[in-house]
């Protein structure tokens, strides 16, 4: 079954290789920004969750232009400054000392996170074709989730927060790992060009991101993207930290092993779901994946209602919550990026993946600024229901969009020889 998935072509696999040792680093990392900066560097709740949001904002502004860059001057010529930049800033956030010096840090990491993630898929997207593109996607992610999760073993057995050295030594180890895949590139050398001959690297590709925008299915998709990321990964980092420690009050190596069950189940479950997804309507999909982390944040919020009555059961609910999560990624990791790819251009894919990185930059925003207030109303019911509900509602969305695209955009395999008549267009 991982046979079927890689890539063809042995210049996408090592690219694979560089996400999985990069991510190693991240997992070290991932669970513990929010209680790093509240509990070992005396931040308050609110101003770390500005201090996340910060990152996000920054993020969101210089997304467009990385991905103008890319379809400039090639992905390969902006990614690989971006990962020592952000190498550099991973590894100051040990150095964080104040409410200031965390806000130039998450500035720093902003700039050099803005392009990878566009970067990456460009890259990716190349080098692969239409038939292989959604596989080679979830087994991108489900790498990257397996380094995410041998990281946060790690970790959730170092870290200790009367102990500072201990987070300065796992956001070290995170700095190096971005070199990585750096380093993997730096041994590509015809990889990550320019896509198209296009114009002239003074000016500007056709249309530019007025072009994407126009793109009335894309829009729809990027619709999506913000309702359930806001409703859904952006609240891991805060929202769901918080609820799990305050709220639920379990310890935060609790969290670190509810990490690991999301990463044990997007590694057994990525491959069988890449391969059952094949030929199935992707919009399905995307609204199915609304629903599971509609589901798993209901099981957190049961977390919350049981609390230190039942610490065991508040564990559980807690792991349980997470490993659902988990499924529901194994379904949308390679259908959305599958689906940008699948309605962009060569000439435009940088922007495309740009704006599509840039649902991450938006939610990473809103999601952290609105996390802590929302928490704090009600015991927490408040947060429970706003995320439940807004991941329901990038359901019918994603629902919505199925109208919109022709029988190869979603994903659908026909089920006759293929026609000689053109296929409609996407714009």
């Amino acid at each position: 079954m991982l046979r079927r998935a890689l890539p063809r072509r042995p210049e996408a696999r090592r690219i694979l290789v560089g996400t999985l040792l990069s991510a190693v680093g991240r997992g070290l990392t991932l669970p513990f920004l929010f209680i790093y900066l509240t509990d070992v560097r005396g931040l308050t709740d609110a101003r770390a969750g500005l201090v996340i949001g910060w990152y996000g904002a920054v993020t969101l502004v210089l997304s467009p232009l990385g991905g103008t860059l890319i379809d400039r001057f090639g992905a390969r010529r902006v990614v690989l400054p971006c990962l020592v930049v952000e190498a550099v800033g991973t590894g100051a956030l040990g150095l964080v000392h104040s409410t200031a010096s965390a806000f130039l840090v998450m500035t720093v990491i902003a700039i050099g996170s803005s392009a990878i993630w566009s970067g990456q898929n460009t890259i990716l997207a190349s080098l692969t074709d239409d038939g292989e593109r959604q596989r080679v996607f979830g087994l991108n992610f489900a790498l990257l989730n397996l380094g995410i999760g041998v990281g946060g073993l790690i970790s959730g057995a170092v870290v200790d927060t009367t102990r500072p050295v201990t987070f300065q030594m796992i956001y070290l180890l995170d700095a190096v790992s971005y070199l990585m895949p750096a380093l993997i590139l730096l041994t590509l050398p015809t990889v990550g060009h320019r896509l198209t001959a296009g114009p002239s690297e003074g000016q500007s590709s056709s249309g530019g991101y007025f072009t994407v925008l126009r793109d009335r299915p894309f829009r729809r998709l990027v619709i999506f993207g913000l309702v359930l990321t806001t409703c859904g990964y952006a609240q891991i980092e805060v929202g769901f930290t918080a609820y799990a420690v305050r709220v639920a009050e379990v310890s935060p190596r609790i969290v670190a092993w509810a990490l690991a069950a999301n990463t044990v189940m997007i590694v057994l479950a990525q491959l069988v779901v890449i391969r059952r997804l094949e030929g199935r309507s992707r919009t399905r999909a995307l609204a199915a994946v609304g629903a599971v982390f509609a589901a798993a944040w209901l099981v957190l919020g049961a977390a919350g209602l049981v609390g230190t009555r039942n610490a065991l059961v508040a564990a559980l609910c807690v792991v349980a919550c997470s490993a659902i999560f988990g499924f529901g990624e194994t379904m949308l990791s390679p259908m959305m990026p599958a689906l940008t790819n699948a309605l962009a251009t060569d000439e435009l894919r940088g922007r495309y993946n740009a704006m599509s990185s840039m649902i991450f930059g938006i939610s990473g925003v809103v999601g952290p600024v609105t996390a802590g207030p929302l928490i704090g109303a009600a015991d927490g019911k408040v947060w429970v229901a706003a995320v439940v509900g807004g991941c329901l509602v990038a359901s019918l969305v994603a629902l919505s969009l199925r109208r919109l695209l022709n029988p190869s955009q979603d994903g659908l395999r026909p089920l006759v020889a293929p026609s000689t008549e053109p296929q409609p267009a996407h714009a």
